[in-house]
């Protein structure tokens, strides 16, 4: 584990990084012991789910 001090329930601060990558399978290890998913959603160390925030169509920017 690294030595910077996580801030949960998220892990969104971006001081953790990327030690085991799967992309294959759609999920990253972070040093922190979390697991991200390609759908923005988390596996906390304690077990603890954040649920994937989705961003819907209409909110997307639309390239011209």
């Amino acid at each position: 584990m690294c030595s910077h001090q996580s801030s949960y329930p998220s892990v969104d601060s971006g001081a953790a990084h990327i030690v085991a990558a799967h992309p294959e399978q759609g999920w990253n290890l972070l040093c922190n012991g979390a697991i991200v998913f390609d759908d923005t959603g988390e596996l906390l160390p304690d077990g603890s789910v954040v649920a994937p925030h989705r961003v819907y169509a209409e909110q997307l920017a639309i390239a011209a």
